[in-house]
């Protein structure tokens, strides 16, 4: 890790319990290849060649053959049309051989991306990215994770946080980490608020939260004074510079729990996208196994 905490926090060690997340993983995978024939198969799909974008699929794709997951790589130019890539997501949806669909995004200004994301099979959507994994996150029903939200809550039931009548405070209300993450922590029984870029006297709200999670993907946005002291702090932002959207060494000083950046979210994310790939896998051939 390159960054320093004070004693008052402890660093919640991402990478650590990802690494045993993508070994239980591959072991699962591994079984159910050898009962059915049929390795897990994840299917990524690319739209144009944004460098950051073609770094995390390709990182993505190697942690799948880490994890015993078979990965299908669709690279489509950067002027494919919102049809386009419906059809293309469609036809993976309908193919059996592929387990898992992870449409990489931001696919262009000029694609309608909740129609993209809407293409894939809900048992396919294993970055849980439809509006049907949304309900079934919400209403607490079967069904995937979005991935980063649900590798938070992975992360703080390893290090045995109690969300029970905790106040959970999510700074950041998109549709694939912030508005996800708060309802999987009301299925845990805390009291959550949302706070944005618009909320008034942010920090009136952020000195409340027994959980912090920051979302809102600005650099070091927030700080420790604007912490309770004892909180819990998730970072789930990713800036230029490796740096999140907590200014880590004085939020550290102040938290009593702490992600880093990196090593803390990111790599949960991925585990819990190959993790869910093995589940959706399994389901699919459990029958025929």
């Amino acid at each position: 890790m390159s960054q320093t905490t004070s004693p008052t926090a402890r660093l919640m060690d991402g990478s650590a319990l990802a690494r045993q997340m993508v070994e239980e993983a591959a072991e699962r995978a591994a079984a159910l290849a050898a009962r059915t024939g049929r390795a897990p198969c994840l299917a990524t799909v690319l739209v144009g060649d944004d460098p950051a974008s073609i770094t995390y699929v390709r990182m993505k794709r190697n942690r799948c053959a880490k994890a015993g997951v078979r990965s299908r790589h669709i690279a489509l130019p950067a002027d494919t049309t919102t049809a386009q890539l419906v059809d293309t997501i469609g036809e993976l949806s309908d193919d059996s051989g592929v387990h898992g669909i992870l449409l990489q995004h931001p696919v262009g200004p000029h694609i309608d991306e909740r129609a993209a994301f809407e293409a894939i099979a809900p048992e396919k959507d294993v970055d849980g990215v439809t509006a049907h994994s949304f309900a079934a996150m919400s209403l607490g029903m079967d069904g995937f994770a979005s991935c980063t939200p649900g590798g938070i809550v992975r992360l703080l039931d390893h290090y045995d946080v109690d969300l029970t009548g905790r106040h959970a405070v999510v700074v950041g209300r998109s549709a694939i980490l912030g508005k996800p993450v708060g309802m999987l922590l009301l299925g845990r029984n805390a009291t959550v608020t949302y706070c944005h870029s618009r909320t008034t006297d942010l920090a009136a709200h952020t000195r409340e939260a027994d959980v912090l999670i920051a979302a809102v993907g600005r650099p070091r946005f927030l700080h420790g004074d604007q912490l309770k002291p004892g909180a819990v702090v998730i970072d789930a932002g990713y800036n230029p510079g490796n740096v999140g959207d907590v200014d880590f060494p004085s939020a550290a000083a102040v938290a009593s729990l702490i992600t880093p950046v990196p090593g803390g979210v990111g790599p949960m994310t991925i585990a819990t996208l190959l993790t869910q790939t093995v589940d959706a896998a399994t389901r699919q051939l459990g029958a025929a196994g």
